[in-house]
């Protein structure tokens, strides 16, 4: 019987992630460094635990465990040295995060996960899945793009973890993905018009996961990640960008995450409900033709539960080879329509006038 385990389990999305296990039918092992919380929910869901932090140890608590699914952020911080346990310890190693210097981290370690046949598949959730998967759709759509943006719309509402990890962001800018490398831009600089699925809306961009992850997937070299912001807040991004050393000090920070601990939630499963996510992307190529991805997904966060269980069961069913893999790599575009709640993609296509 193969073992897996959950560590942050008792956080907002790993709370989410354990419940809808056990209703699934699956049995894993739940971990964190709180013991009167972890042992709490064990006990509640009738499943194992073991209680441990993360350091040059921690590979120690990974006997037996095939698969670890990392749900403690900011994982920045948190997922090097779950990362390296499992390498150490030989389990599949699993997270939910969205940020791009885990990504890049996460594909440093290629070869070495190849050598000890491990899977590193950072972004199991809404970060990344969904775009992931529409930049892998339309790189089969257009296999010469060259330029390539995704984004999404969405009113989900925002949990602990992920607020801290915004926090934890304050005084960085932009990053987009140049010429095949990683550039940093001002936040607030591009600007544009974009109909994610629901009508045209004002978007800026932002330094999203996908402008590593999408170019592992695809190889198009140029890449830029939106969100609808209204135009005056694009400009008032800007503004901020001048006072990043100030928004950077741990005297803004720490407040802050104080205040997170003490006053946010994460949204019930009503305002999940009604939450619906909308994914968009666009490729172009040098002749100018676009091909235009749309698709509708579960709320950001029922997503994330769904996607990170789904990639879970395919790793512990069936042989993949060793390395580190985007989830559209792994498994194709087609694993976002699999999952509950999502539609299917619909392709738009935009062709130059030869005469123009």
């Amino acid at each position: 019987m193969t073992t897996w385990l959950l560590y942050g389990a008792t956080g907002y999305t790993g709370k989410l992630i354990a419940e809808e296990a056990v209703r699934r039918g699956m049995h894993p092992v739940l971990a964190g460094r709180n013991e009167e919380k972890i042992q709490a929910l064990a006990e509640e869901l009738e499943l194992d635990y073991r209680i441990f932090q993360l350091d040059e140890q921690t590979y120690e608590h990974l006997e037996g465990v095939d698969l670890v699914l990392h749900s403690a952020g900011p994982f920045e911080k948190t997922s090097k040295p779950m990362i390296h346990a499992c390498l150490e310890a030989g389990a599949h190693y699993l997270d939910i995060t969205g940020e791009i210097s885990v990504f890049e981290h996460t594909h440093s370690l290629h070869e070495k996960a190849q050598r000890k046949n491990i899977v590193l598949c950072s972004g199991v959730g809404f970060d990344v899945i969904p775009t992931d998967c529409t930049a892998q759709k339309l790189k089969e759509a257009l296999p010469d793009a060259t330029e390539l943006a995704l984004g999404f719309d969405s009113d989900s509402g925002i949990s602990p973890g992920t607020f801290k990890t915004m926090v934890e962001g304050l005084g960085g800018g932009n990053v987009i993905r140049q010429d095949g490398h990683l550039t940093a831009v001002p936040i607030g600089k591009h600007r544009r018009t974009i109909d994610f699925g629901r009508g045209r809306k004002s978007a800026m961009a932002i330094p999203w996961g996908d402008v590593a992850t999408a170019y592992y997937t695809t190889g198009i070299p140029n890449i830029t990640t939106w969100i609808p912001t209204p135009k005056l807040a694009a400009k008032g991004a800007r503004l901020m960008h001048l006072a990043s050393p100030l928004l950077s000090s741990k005297k803004v920070k720490q407040p802050l995450l104080k205040l997170i601990d003490r006053r946010v939630q994460g949204p019930d499963a009503t305002e999940r409900a009604g939450s619906a996510a909308h994914i968009w992307g666009e490729a172009k190529n040098a002749d100018g033709v676009i091909k235009t991805c749309r698709i509708d997904t579960a709320n950001v966060y029922d997503l994330t539960v769904y996607g990170a269980l789904e990639v879970t069961e395919r790793l512990l069913a069936a042989d993949f080879p060793g390395g580190s893999w985007t989830p559209a790599a792994l498994f194709g575009p087609d694993l976002l329509e699999s999952l509950p709640g999502s539609g299917h993609f619909e392709i738009d296509s935009f062709y130059p006038d030869a005469d123009s």
